[in-house]
C-alpha cells in the first residue's frame, strides 16, 4: 500500500506501455508486411469494440477471450485464416508485445524517485499481465518498479465503466479519495473514464495531433495533463502536484 506522501501512478497496459502494432511482425511471417499491419490494427479495433459491446450488454468474457474473437473477426474481414496452432502462437505472442520507444527512460525515473507510488490496471486478465510482466523481454526485468497489478476480472467491467475506475481507487487505498489517483493512458476513451469518476489523468499524445476527442464537454472530458511519450511522465505529474502544494518536488527530468 502506498504512503500518504506518495503520487499513484496508474498506467495502461496495452497501447501505452505495450504496443499492439508490434504483433504485426508475427503476422507477417504469415501474410506479409502490409496485410498484416491492417490485420493487427483491426484486431485492436474489434478488441476494444468488443469490450464497450460488452459493458452495453451488461455481458462479461475475459480479456483473453474477447482477444482471441477479436483476432479471429479481423482475420475474417482480410480474408485470410490461420490453423489453431499458428492462432495458440499469436496468442502467445501477448505475453511478449513489446514497450514503446518512450517506455524505457520512464523505468529510470521510476527507479530515481520514491514519491511515487507505481501500478499497472489494464483490461488484460490477471494471467495475460503477470505473463507480460515475466516474459516480455522489454517489461520483465522491469516488473518490480510496478508495486501492484490491477485488473478488471473481479469487477467483470471493462473500461471505461466507472465501476473499474473505483475498483483501482480501491485497490490503492483511495477509495472515495479518486482525485489522487493518477491514469496515464495513450487511450482517449480511457482518460475520459477515468475523468468522469474524479480522477487525474495524463494522456500520451505520441503522434502530437493534439486532444480531440470532444464526447465530454469542460475539464472531465479533457486530460489533466498531456505528453508526448512515457518519458515525460514523471517530471511532468510530479511538477503538477508541486505546484498545487505550492512547493517544488524533486523529480527525475
Amino acid at each position: 500500500m502506498p504512503s500518504e506522501k506518495q503520487i499513484i501512478l496508474a498506467f495502461d497496459a496495452y497501447g501505452t506501455l505495450l504496443s499492439t502494432e508490434s504483433i504485426a511482425n508475427q503476422l507477417a511471417s504469415h501474410f506479409g508486411d502490409e496485410k498484416a499491419k491492417i490485420i493487427a490494427q483491426d484486431w485492436r479495433k474489434y478488441q476494444l469494440e468488443y469490450t464497450w459491446r460488452m459493458n452495453s450488454m451488461n455481458l462479461y468474457d475475459s480479456f483473453f477471450n474477447i482477444t482471441r474473437k477479436s483476432l479471429q473477426n479481423a482475420l475474417a474481414g482480410a480474408g485470410a485464416s490461420l490453423k489453431s496452432e499458428d492462432v495458440h502462437s499469436l496468442m502467445n505472442a501477448y505475453n511478449t508485445l513489446s514497450v514503446f520507444p518512450d517506455v524505457p527512460p520512464l523505468f529510470e525515473h521510476l527507479k530515481s524517485n520514491s514519491h511515487i507510488h507505481a501500478v499497472i490496471f489494464s483490461n488484460g486478465t490477471n494471467d495475460m499481465i503477470s505473463a507480460s510482466l515475466s516474459q516480455s523481454p522489454d517489461l520483465s526485468p522491469h516488473k518490480n518498479l510496478f508495486k501492484d497489478v490491477v485488473v478488471v476480472e473481479p469487477v467483470e467491467k471493462f473500461k471505461p465503466c466507472p465501476e473499474v475506475y473505483h475498483y483501482l481507487c480501491q485497490k490503492v487505498g483511495k477509495e472515495r479519495r479518486q482525485s489522487e489517483v493518477w491514469l496515464i493512458s495513450g487511450n482517449p476513451f480511457d482518460v475520459v473514464g477515468a475523468n468522469a469518476v474524479g480522477m487525474r489523468t495524463c494522456w500520451v499524445d505520441r503522434v502530437g495531433a493534439g486532444w480531440m476527442d470532444e464526447l465530454v464537454a469542460g475539464e472531465y472530458g479533457r486530460p489533466t495533463v498531456v505528453v508526448k511519450g512515457l518519458n515525460e511522465v514523471v517530471a511532468k505529474i510530479v511538477g503538477h502536484v508541486g505546484k498545487e502544494l505550492g512547493q517544488p518536488l524533486q523529480s527525475v527530468e
